[in-house]
């Protein structure tokens, strides 16, 4: 079976995202906290949604919603990050959520491609 990248990371994000979830319960942080829970481990639960896709079209549906999720799991993260509503380092969320927001632009684009 071919090895889906973005699946793994979006996965290991989840993963990434429940601890940083608790971690902010923590030091009472309740707010951002969920937002952050919500959008983050929905990322990865559209790209399991789209391997099911129906069509080209289906699939590239599929990963949009993912895309817009991580965008959002982005800019709860950057305000997080700015804010300092927690003492969290948070670069390493950071440079997760942005590096699969690029995989899925990239894998978007390509598939409309061949639309």
């Amino acid at each position: 079976m071919k090895k889906n990248i973005v699946k793994d990371k979006s996965f290991d994000f989840s993963l990434k995202i429940i601890l940083l979830f608790r971690t902010m319960q923590d030091q009472n942080e309740f707010i951002i906290s969920k937002q952050i829970l919500r959008c983050g481990t929905s990322i990865g639960a559209n790209i399991a949604e789209s391997e099911a896709a129906q069509s080209l079209s289906d699939f590239i549906h599929k990963l949009s919603i993912s895309s817009k999720e991580a965008r959002e799991t982005l800019y709860w993260l950057q305000l997080l990050d700015k804010s300092k509503l927690v003492v969290i380092d948070l670069k390493t969320h950071l440079e997760d959520c942005e590096e699969i927001v690029r995989l899925l632009t990239s894998i978007i684009k390509t598939t409309k491609s061949k639309l």
